[in-house]
């Protein structure tokens, strides 16, 4: 800034540089203000432009290459043909594996055994297994026998793990028995075929927990009703009642006249004791409990009595002594 003081030209230099501040300043917030301005005016298309040449304008970055880069990596899905869904041969590609076979209801555990011996005939050097889920029921016969026959968890399938192919999926449904495997089908209009599918390994441990709880249940069923059995023989001889013996020959007076009439006496009532009539254990583990009377077996002195277990009739021997006729109030 110069200054005229009585003759002399004064300049001083921290005089222009609040101007100079003063005049960017200006400058630069006119500038901004203009720019603001600008791109609200802009149409959708020239901001689209702007914000693809910022892009471009950095170093090193192209976001079209590197778009392009991520479909190059990311696979294809391939649909396979129907000519190849149709060639059972691919199977085997995905190792051994649980199948379903579908066998008669009747005759699925002897199916399980056919096939087996057939598949080691003819595949002698294949692993596999055979698996049918069954039940093994114990049952007491009248001669004092235990009979065991399978019954089946699935009724009508079957189970093996192996490596199928054509060759081995043809041999198995050539076996007497077998009507074929669980699966889907696939192929056209032309041709279709009934392609096998596998079983999970979860789905297998499932049945596998499932066949082994009913066995569990089973053999407790039959323990219980054995002990039962054991029990009622051991206290079929205690505490004679004559009462009952003459009220049990009474029933049956034409074959021996010389057998002395049974019959019960109650509170001056004579009651006959005949098949189906009511009686009642007085002792011994079924005491107190009611049954029909069924027959006598005048050799060993012993009743056979029906009893109500397990929801179903059950026959058992007691000493003669430790019943008593129920009276029908």
């Amino acid at each position: 800034m110069m200054k005229l003081e009585g003759g002399l030209l004064q300049w001083s230099r921290s005089s222009l540089i609040p101007s100079i501040y003063t005049t960017i300043n200006k400058t630069h917030f006119s500038i901004s203000a203009c720019v603001i301005e600008r791109n609200h005016q802009l149409t959708a298309k020239e901001r689209r432009q702007l914000r693809n040449e910022r892009r471009e304008s950095k170093s090193g970055y192209s976001w079209r290459e590197e778009v392009e880069e991520k479909l190059i990596k990311k696979p294809k899905k391939r649909y396979a043909t129907w000519t190849e869904e149709l060639n059972l041969d691919t199977l085997a590609e995905s190792g051994p594996q649980w199948w379903v076979v579908r066998v008669s209801r009747l005759r699925g555990h002897e199916t399980a055994q056919i096939l087996a011996r057939a598949l080691a005939r003819q595949f002698p050097e294949m692993e596999f297994t055979v698996y049918a889920p069954s039940v093994q029921v114990k049952r007491k016969l009248k001669n004092g026998s235990i009979s065991v026959k399978p019954k089946p968890v699935f009724p009508g399938c079957i189970f093996i793990r192996c490596i199928l192919n054509k060759e081995i999926h043809d041999s198995i449904r050539e076996v007497d028995g077998v009507g074929g495997f669980i699966g889907s089908k696939v192929g056209n209009t032309k041709r279709q075929i009934n392609k096998p599918r596998p079983v999970d390994d979860s789905d297998l441990e499932a049945i596998f927990k499932q066949a082994k709880e009913e066995q569990e249940k089973a053999d407790s069923e039959f323990e219980e009703a054995e002990r039962a059995e054991q029990e009622a023989t051991l206290l079929a001889s205690q505490n004679s009642n004559s009462d009952v013996i003459e009220a049990v020959a009474e029933s049956k007076p034409k074959r021996a006249p010389r057998k002395a009439t049974l019959a019960t006496e109650t509170k001056g009532k004579k009651k006959k004791l005949v098949a189906g009539s009511t009686v009642r254990v007085l002792s011994g583990t079924f005491a107190e409990f009611v049954g029909n009377f069924k027959k006598l077996n005048r050799k060993t002195a012993k009743a056979t009595v029906g009893f109500s277990l397990f929801g179903k009739e059950t026959l058992v021997e007691i000493d003669i002594n430790e019943l008593v006729l129920e009276i029908q109030s």
